[in-house]
């Protein structure tokens, strides 16, 4: 395992952390962003509400898209109930730079 500018790289996946907006106007992967204590997130809208994991479908789906990987590939580890999320992703970095 090694850290990246885009998070952690273990030998057959990627495991970032997501801070995810539920309830937006529009479905959106936004920038790569640091938070205070230096940690790297990726920022995530999803117009689903927060609700019986609707909001959690939608990130994977989105992400799904946007990484070209499918949705099976995708596993939320941490974070059902809240806005900051760890994900992992089947696969390596080069797919979270899209």
């Amino acid at each position: 395992m090694y850290s990246s500018g885009y998070g952690f790289l273990w030998e057959d996946y990627v495991r970032i952390t997501v801070k995810l907006t539920p309830g937006a106007k529009k479905n959106e992967v936004g920038d790569w962003e640091t938070d205070a204590a230096g940690a790297r997130f990726l920022r995530v809208s999803v117009t689903a509400a927060p609700e019986k994991g609707k909001a959690n479908a939608a990130l994977i789906k989105l992400l799904s898209k946007h990484w070209g990987v499918p949705k099976s590939a995708i596993k939320l580890v941490r974070g059902e109930t809240s806005r900051v999320k760890v994900i992992e992703v089947e696969g390596n970095e080069i797919h979270l730079k899209g």
